[in-house]
């Protein structure tokens, strides 16, 4: 019993290590591949989350053509700094359109985001570049998503999921909901942050 259990402890640790580790990997590989966008709204009231949405869809129809010649995320974040005014002013102009008062400050930084489940697709948790748009007080529920490559928009399907990251990335966003492998990552990632 005891050579059996000397031999498939390890075989255990190998195979545990052999799924974990290329998923722990590419989840690192794609925060630092992909650009998310994070909408913060005024308040949870349901007007004020109506108008978080509304400003998603208008910012990210706009933004859209910014990237098509962007080789990488880096360019995809340079080009997102040099239009934050107009990106702060296409927001603006939306939340005056639905008949709100609220201004909007546009930001590129990095974030922390846990796991994100969407319908195509799941993020892993970790620390991502991002743009963020906070919308009055910033004080209610936020809505973020993937905006380079552009998997959030309505034309993002499998097909361009498949073209624009690696099969590593693009197996760790499709692994099913479920996956364990996303809940060791966030705890693995939660407890990087401890010494941040």
């Amino acid at each position: 019993m005891r050579k059996l259990f000397s031999i498939l402890i390890p075989a255990l640790i190998i195979a545990f290590l052999a799924t974990v580790v290329p998923f722990f990997n590419s989840s690192k590989e794609l925060s630092e591949d992909v650009m998310r966008i994070h909408i913060l709204a005024n308040s949870d009231s349901a007007a004020d989350q109506s108008l978080k949405l509304s400003v998603r869809d208008r910012v990210l129809e706009h933004c859209s053509a910014y990237f098509d010649d962007c080789e990488d995320k880096n360019e995809a974040m340079e080009v997102t700094r040099e239009h934050l005014d107009e990106i702060e002013t296409v927001a603006e102009q939306e939340i005056r359109d639905r008949g709100f008062d609220y201004g909007v400050k546009a930001e590129v930084g990095q974030a922390y985001f846990n796991t994100r489940c969407y319908d195509d697709f799941t993020m892993p948790a970790g620390w991502y570049d991002s743009l963020r748009l906070t919308i009055g007080d910033g004080g209610g529920k936020n809505w973020w998503c993937v905006m380079y490559p552009a998997l959030c928009v309505g034309a993002a399907c499998e097909n361009k999921m498949k073209e624009d990251l690696s099969d590593g990335e693009y197996r760790v966003v499709t692994s099913d909901k479920v996956d364990f492998r996303f809940k060791l990552v966030e705890y693995w990632e939660d407890f990087c942050n401890l010494f941040r």
